[in-house]
């Protein structure tokens, strides 16, 4: 004689129904559903599309997440964005803030998923950009990085104590040094070069929308 739950299980598995749902349903354990269906081909198939229609939800449930979360970082970007053009006009006859945008202009990274990052060799660039970082991006020194990178003939303390000194930072604003082998081709690096990082992705797009305002403005005036 079949048991009463059982048939009753049976009826709402062949309805498509999940272990689970039919554990709740009828109060039998999804262990003991299993040991009945286990080696029955038609619930094995029921056991397929349920797991298709899941994973079909799943990813919609994903999409569905990712366009929110995308339509809320450019909600955030053009936040920066809006900022940076609400300044630029206060900023625009500023010759640090000039002169620190056509810096990054030329030698910057200009990929907007990176931090904001220049190197250079010459320390007068290096400490008219840091002035620009602190005074006009009202950078902390304290969030300004530098990477030395030397090659293998240089020695690395004195390097770092003559950056130090040119950019007024302390040790602690000093990644570990990169050695790369080799020498210069064309010339020699005295003491090396200095990358400057700043991990601020709010301000990158700042500078990437200030350089494109300049860009526009000297366009306009006839200058490139």
């Amino acid at each position: 004689m079949v048991r009463t739950d059982r048939r009753l299980a049976v009826e709402l598995r062949k309805a498509g129904k999940s272990y689970n749902d039919i554990s709740v349903t009828l109060g039998i354990p999804k262990s003991t559903l299993v040991y009945w269906f286990k080696d029955e081909k038609w619930s094995s198939a029921i056991k397929s599309q349920l797991t298709y229609k899941a994973q079909a939800r799943a990813k919609k449930r994903l999409q569905a997440m990712s366009l929110v979360n995308k339509q809320r970082w450019e909600m955030w970007r053009a936040g920066f964005r809006a900022q940076a053009e609400g300044e630029f006009n206060k900023l625009k006859n500023n010759n640090l803030f000039l002169a620190g945008l056509m810096l990054y202009w030329a030698e910057g990274d200009s990929n907007i998923k990176n931090p904001l990052r220049l190197a250079n060799v010459t320390p007068e660039i290096i400490k008219l950009y840091i002035k620009f970082l602190i005074e006009i991006c009202c950078v902390e020194k304290s969030k300004i990085k530098i990477n030395l990178i030397i090659y293998p003939d240089l020695n690395e303390k004195i390097c770092k104590r003559f950056w130090m000194k040119q950019t007024s930072l302390s040790e602690d604003n000093f990644y570990k040094t990169q050695i790369i082998q080799g020498k210069h081709p064309t010339k020699r690096i005295n003491h090396g070069v200095c990358l400057v990082i700043v991990s601020s992705r709010g301000l990158k797009e700042k500078v990437q929308c200030w350089i494109q305002l300049t860009s526009q403005r000297m366009l306009n005036a006839g200058v490139i």
